[in-house]
């Protein structure tokens, strides 16, 4: 989220001002203008595309969250971090080209070498066109594996909201009536999240896709070679294009604030500067700071303590007295007090050595 925020608002800060100052004059037209159009194109198509490789980021961590939920929990954040970077090192390969192919260079016609004009334009350059179509082709077939990615997730995803879930067998009329009302939590919170994957997807292609088709129109044909027709089209849709494009990166955080009411709450307490909310996961941290002794017990020594247990309470049981008071009578007929003392018969005894019990060695 952190990483999202960072491209978007990059974008905004690095996208609009040029934007603001295109409307009223040239912004390169000084001396260092050419490295500054290069830098310019740079930076804002590394953040363009590290917010649409964030999203895609984020959509296969919750992929992997909601259909794989078991293997998700084996996931650390080195796990999260390697997306990050991969997110932004992506980015960055697809803008590198435009530190080539792009410049300061005035309108030149096909019939001449030089411009007609003193006036220089942020464009891309005559000497590099092929690597700058090349650029601008690859950059297309990225954004659409991304947005087929996407797509096929929150497909996944719905599909694994949607299913039904059951009431308890055996239950009791009052668990099954609270069993009841949980579900109907559920199922509301499962709504908002469909809602929501579904418009992640309709961000994606209705914000980006006539800025893509701008981006074509440029890399289909050189500018010496437009007809009035198609500059007047191109002329249409650059505006149309441009306010989409800026709009993906002010939606996140609305998309994000209608999916999630702990996140109106917290950003509200972050804005207050007072923030009072628990994190969920803040009773896992305390379980896993308690003392380990207790946790890293052994199961197999419990399981030894306990069968060793259970056999000595059965061998106490089933072994008969080794001593028996009785009053015998001599031939007189008088009582006597004697105490004699029976160890068994010799089967019994047999019994006893051979019998085979596994010691907690064998175990």
């Amino acid at each position: 989220m952190v990483s999202l925020a960072c491209s978007d608002i990059l974008v905004l800060l690095i996208g609009m001002p040029v934007e603001l100052y295109s409307a009223i004059w040239f912004p390169f037209t000084s001396a260092s203008g050419n490295a500054f159009c290069k830098i310019y194109n740079f930076l804002f198509e590394a953040c363009s595309y590290a917010t649409i490789l964030n999203v895609a980021t984020l959509s296969f961590e919750r992929y992997i969250a909601t259909c794989y939920p078991f293997r998700f929990k084996t996931l650390g954040g080195k796990w999260t971090t390697g997306l990050i970077t991969f997110a932004w090192v992506v980015a960055l390969f697809v803008a590198l080209p435009l530190l080539i192919t792009m410049g300061t260079q005035g309108h030149i016609p096909v019939t001449r070498s030089t411009p007609v004009q003193n006036l220089t334009f942020c464009t891309n350059l005559r000497e590099h066109w092929v690597m700058y179509r090349i650029s601008i082709f690859f950059a297309f077939i990225v954004y659409m594996i991304v947005l087929v990615c996407v797509a096929f997730m929150c497909r996944a995803m719905i599909l694994v909201l949607k299913k039904p879930m059951g009431f308890i067998e055996g239950s009791t009329s009052g668990n099954q009536r609270a069993i009841h009302n949980e579900n109907s939590k559920v199922k509301s919170a499962r709504k908002q999240t469909i809602v929501f994957l579904v418009l992640i997807v309709g961000s994606l292609m209705v914000c980006w896709l006539p800025n893509q088709i701008r981006r074509l129109m440029m890399a289909a044909m050189p500018k010496s070679n437009w007809t009035i027709t198609y500059f007047r089209s191109y002329v249409i849709l650059h505006p149309v294009a441009d306010t989409f494009f800026y709009l993906s990166s002010v939606l996140n955080p609305f998309l994000y604030n209608l999916s999630s009411r702990q996140f109106r709450d917290v950003f509200m307490q972050v804005l207050r500067c007072h923030l009072t909310i628990a994190h969920k996961n803040q009773s896992t941290v305390q379980f896993r700071a308690a003392p380990k002794q207790s946790l890293q017990r052994p199961l197999l020594l419990k399981s030894l303590r306990r069968n060793r247990s259970s056999r000595t309470t059965v061998a106490k049981e089933e072994t008969p007295s080794s001593f028996t008071t009785f009053q015998s009578q001599d031939d007189s007929g008088l009582g006597t007090d004697t105490q004699t003392s029976i160890i068994g018969t010799e089967e019994q005894i047999l019994e006893l050595k051979n019998r085979n019990v596994p010691s907690e060695s064998e175990i």
